[in-house]
């Protein structure tokens, strides 16, 4: 039996290593926000910094790891294949859960699915317990009820903290530096940077090292007894040094963002390690310790009463997890995918806003305008108007495709390292990404970055990300406590199909991200096109992007359509239902795509000289409608053929599959070669193309009456008859509007 959990152990050294990249990407946010956002530095060097900081903090983490150990459950209750059953349920169900997250691009709190999951399964093996100790057994011998209690406290309390006090300092700040703080550095960048070095400085001896492996007891008496003579020594010297750099002409905001982003990297590294690795060190201590006993005892009988003692971690598991985290940062995609949620909620400028609006954000958006408005009537005028002009956005100073500007993302990672001090300092185990995305989310509302036309959708975003961390709590205690139950009676059985689950669900999970990714490359291309055009002032500059945009478009639907319009038919006619759902759910990708790509044509007609915009945006548009609607005539042909094969009804016979293979593949040929037209915009073929569609065009009426005589003849079913007729009709549709797009994109590409 003792072999048996020694690979239960490596095991959960293998779900460490998963949950340490998937830890990694959803942790991201807290340090990388600012520093991307701004454009503080390159992107490569805002990663080597986040990942010294990552590597420093999990070298030096060790004193987090006793929650753990004892910190929700009473461990000298519990046997020991007791706590490898908790242990198990709490890393299969850690994995999955955050990797759900991950992919969905929403941030949420590993310190508090840690918490939650331990909490789970904990409940569900003490009710266990309890119900077989006639009474000997309470809840509160056997679980820390206060850890779970002050969790949940400090989850309400750090998300209003750290939105009320992201919005009040972020607001004094604009009021100080402006959008145009180049202007006001001169009086007050001393002070401020001085302020936030010493602050971040705090927060690191504090927050990131108070509870690391080399603070000895010297060393934390000499530091923690003099803190204010350190603080106010910091100060001092932080203040000089940065007006040295002002006077040499350095950015001193971009130094905080910097400095603030290694503090927080260290800090989630040195603090939020426990989260990953925390659970596998249990099951290698409990291991250990019950290898110790020397046979003398059984994993039935022994208690472990030996995880009360204090954590001792041996350093090559902290400098080991600290190399994982740092290749998990530097090649995860989804930590940019969760970097970019948080980014969208709080850029400045207006754009493709990536959630929708929900009743409860119209009726806070309506609220508080009106509060607003009340507050403004009582204003003097000349207050007002001085306001207003310190939150002129129109000389905001921001690097190349900044969503925001240095003086906020000083502001969110000096505050953030302040309010997790703070929390640390008062006992409250405040979540990291909490206070780091509501801080970011405060600083963006002060700034006026939630206008009229984007506080609706921002609102929606914020409320859906604060939804997902409640959920995750809830979710996190739920499947624990239910893969706990399973586990303890089920056996070795029940975790062999546990893990196999968990393995399925992530491979699944890893499938569905691919797909959503390739969605995001065609978002990205379509904003990556309004980036330039709203970056471009010369008019025949946006006029020729705006061409090469089109010819992109339309050629991709074309392509498209003729993949789709093979799939479908050969789908249908093989009674392919899974082929046919696939290609449906890649037209529906697809439409939502076009509806993008006419902003585009809106954004550019803008920039276009008048007369020039009057005719080319009529082309633009009618293209673009074209292109819809050959979409639709492709899905209007897949629909009805994948509801047949779904009903079971009768495949086509021999003639009617002969004749459209035939005609498919020649509508095929007749799509790829006016995409190939359009590509290289060489149109002195157009008449072949326009020949060709009427040939086609004639040669499917001809399918069309064959198929009407046979109906009149009473042979074959009618359903089948039905949905030929509706395939060949829309195939026309395809060549038709085809040949309307190729005339429409000659016009529009003509000079």
């Amino acid at each position: 039996m003792e072999t048996f959990y020694l690979f239960l152990v490596i095991f959960l050294f293998v779900l460490a290593v998963f949950d340490l990249s998937v830890g990694v990407s959803n942790d991201a946010v807290n340090f990388l926000n600012s520093a991307i956002g701004s454009r503080a530095a390159s992107f490569k060097t805002i990663m080597v910094i986040a990942a010294i900081g990552i590597f420093v903090g999990a070298s030096l983490s060790n004193g987090m790891m006793d929650i753990a150990r004892h910190g929700i459950y009473q461990p000298q209750h519990f046997f020991f294949s007791e706590i490898m059953c908790i242990l198990l349920a709490v890393m299969l169900t850690d994995v999955v859960l955050l990797d759900i997250f991950n992919s969905l691009g929403m941030p949420t709190s590993t310190t508090v699915s840690l918490v939650f999951e331990l909490l789970g399964g904990t409940v569900a093996l003490s009710l266990v317990k309890i119900a077989n100790s006639n009474g000997a057994l309470q809840l509160g011998d056997l679980l820390n009820t206060d850890k779970a209690f002050t969790v949940i406290l400090a989850i309400f309390l750090s998300v209003a903290i750290a939105f009320f006090f992201g919005s009040v300092v972020q607001y004094i700040s604009r009021l100080i530096f402006t959008f145009n703080y180049k202007k006001h550095t001169k009086y007050f960048i001393a002070l401020f940077g001085g302020l936030a070095a010493t602050s971040i400085l705090y927060f690191m001896l504090i927050k990131g090292l108070k509870e690391s492996s080399f603070m000895t007891g010297n060393l934390k008496e000499l530091i923690y007894g003099n803190t204010s003579m350190v603080v106010w020594g910091a100060f001092i010297f932080f203040t000089i040094l940065m007006q040295i750099l002002h006077w040499l002409k350095v950015n001193v905001f971009k130094i905080i963002v910097m400095l603030g982003t290694f503090a927080l990297a260290l800090a989630f590294a040195g603090n939020d390690l426990v989260n990953f690795i925390g659970v596998p060190l249990v099951g290698y201590s409990s291991y250990m310790d019950l290898m110790a006993q020397g046979g003398t005892t059984t994993t039935d009988t022994f208690l472990m009463g030996s995880l009360l003692a204090p954590a001792q971690t041996p350093w090559y598991f902290l400098v080991g997890s600290g190399l994982v985290m740092v290749i998990a940062l530097a090649t995860s995609k989804k930590a940019h995918n969760v970097v970019k949620t948080s980014l969208d909620l709080s850029r400045q400028s207006e754009g493709n806003e990536s959630f929708g609006t929900s009743p409860v954000a119209r009726m806070l958006v309506r609220t508080c305008n009106n509060a607003s408005s009340t507050i403004l009537s009582v204003v003097p005028p000349k207050v007002k108007d001085w306001i207003d002009s310190r939150f002129n956005n129109d000389e905001i100073i921001l690097e190349d495709k900044a969503s925001f500007d240095l003086v906020r993302a000083s502001v969110n990672v000096v505050l953030s390292g302040l309010l997790i001090a703070l929390g640390t300092s008062l006992k409250l185990p405040l979540s990291t990404t909490y206070v780091a995305f509501m801080v970011a989310m405060g600083s963006s509302l002060a700034d006026r970055a939630w206008g009229r036309e984007s506080a609706v959708y921002r609102i929606t975003g914020v409320l859906s990300v604060i939804g997902g961390w409640f959920i995750t709590a809830g979710a996190a205690f739920t499947i624990c406590f239910l893969v706990a139950i399973v586990i303890h009676f089920g056996g070795i059985a029940a975790m062999a199909a546990m893990v196999g689950l968990a393995v399925y669900m992530l491979i699944r999970s890893q499938i569905a991200y691919k797909k959503k990714m390739k969605k995001e490359a065609l978002k990205e291309e379509v904003n990556t096109t309004v980036a330039k055009l709203r970056d471009t002032t010369d008019s025949r500059e946006a006029l020729s992007l705006f061409r090469e945009h089109s010819r992109e478009e339309l050629q991709s639907v074309l392509l498209f359509t003729a993949d789709a319009l093979d799939r479908s038919v050969h789908g249908f006619m093989n009674e392919n239902l899974r082929e046919l759902r696939k290609v449906l759910n890649e037209i529906e990708e697809k439409k939502i795509h076009l509806k993008q790509v006419k902003r585009v044509g809106t954004l550019g007609v803008t920039h276009l000289e008048h007369d020039i915009a009057v005719e080319k945006g009529l082309y633009y548009y009618q293209g673009n409608d074209f292109a819809s609607e050959i979409i639709f005539s492709v899905r209007r042909l897949t629909e009805p053929s994948k509801e047949h094969v779904d009903n079971n009804f009768s495949p086509l016979n021999d003639i009617q599959k002969e004749d459209f293979s035939k005609m498919t593949e020649s509508i095929i040929t007749y799509l790829k070669r006016c995409a190939v037209m359009i590509e290289t915009n060489d149109y002195h073929r157009l008449d072949d193309v326009i020949v060709e569609s009427v040939s086609l065009t004639n040669q499917l009426t001809a399918l069309k009456k064959g198929e009407l005589k046979r109906i009149q003849g009473q042979s074959g079913s009618t359903k089948v008859s039905m949905v030929y007729l509706n395939m060949v009709q829309e195939a026309q549709n395809v060549v038709s509007f085809t040949a309307n797009l190729v005339k429409v994109s000659r016009k529009f590409q003509k000079e």
